[in-house]
């Protein structure tokens, strides 16, 4: 099980999709998703799928 965690980005569901063509199961949440959330699923990875925004930017999304 792999969650991608999604911040926007526009290759989030190609991220999914090549990852479900591995036979790997995956789900995408949102990247506002509550660590009790993510935990709830037990993933085995998380991938973090960013959007526009700088990591530097004091505004930037970040996870739980």
């Amino acid at each position: 099980m792999v969650l991608v965690l999604d911040f926007g980005s526009q290759y989030t569901r190609l991220i999914a999709r090549r990852l479900r063509e591995l036979r790997v199961f995956s789900l995408i949440l949102p990247g506002r998703a509550s660590l009790e959330e993510i935990l709830k699923h037990k993933p085995q990875a998380l991938i973090l799928s960013g959007g526009p925004n700088s990591v530097f930017d004091p505004d930037a999304p970040r996870p739980d």
